[in-house]
């Protein structure tokens, strides 16, 4: 037991990685709240942002909520495999991160405050883990679409950290790269806690506010 939670918790490398599939997998066309297309196209001036922060079916009722976002969608950023299923994320084979694609219209959200709710609704400073899903799925992770929205995130991490340092947090733990590939989930998994308000939420912030800047 101890051997398989290791591995869980361990990123496989590229080689070792599973080996996927080359068409994506089926999923929905609309979403089911908003009532846009989930792929697109996306209206012009509007901007993208991909975020994990823990398991994706409560991460991505968060940000349907926020005024500004076109439409939201859930899948798997930041691994290996190509177009893989949920049960090959979750076996840790794949390195992938589940993870939400949020569109939306900076003249009405920006960036900055996508990226405070985004700290203020999970611990970043849990490594591989949000709670009590453990694997590397549920870690923290911002993948960024441009240099500006890289020096953004950048910033809000350290504004964050500083808040965080003070209440007595560790270290955050998050990734910031370049948007890699992103596999949209099955079609169960969107909008998930719309079609089932029963459902399990992980999500669950620290208690610290990040400060926006000045």
């Amino acid at each position: 037991m101890f051997g398989f939670m290791q591995k869980k918790l361990e990123m496989p490398s590229a080689e070792n990685a599973l080996p996927g599939r080359p068409a994506p997998l089926p999923t929905a066309e609309t979403h089911f709240v908003l009532g846009t297309a989930l792929k697109g196209p996306f209206p012009d001036g509007h901007e993208k942002a991909l975020l994990g922060l823990g398991c994706f079916w409560g991460a991505e009722r968060l940000f349907w909520q926020m005024d500004g976002v076109h439409v939201t969608a859930v899948g798997y950023a930041g691994g290996h495999t190509p177009n893989p299923t949920y049960e090959e994320v979750c076996s840790g084979g794949t390195g992938h991160t589940e993870a939400v694609l949020v569109v939306f219209d900076p003249n009405v959200l920006s960036y900055e405050a996508l990226l405070a709710t985004f700290w203020e609704a999970h611990d970043p400073t849990q490594g591989m883990r949000q709670g009590n899903d453990v694997g590397t799925q549920y870690r923290s992770a911002i993948y960024t679409y441009s240099d500006a929205q890289a020096e953004i995130a950048r910033a809000s991490r350290a504004r964050y950290e500083d808040q965080l340092k003070a209440e007595r947090f560790g270290a955050i733990t998050s990734e910031i790269a370049p948007a890699g590939p992103f596999y949209y989930a099955e079609d169960y998994h969107q909008q998930y806690l719309a079609k089932n308000p029963n459902g399990y939420c992980g999500i669950g912030g620290t208690g610290v506010t990040c400060p926006l800047p000045a």
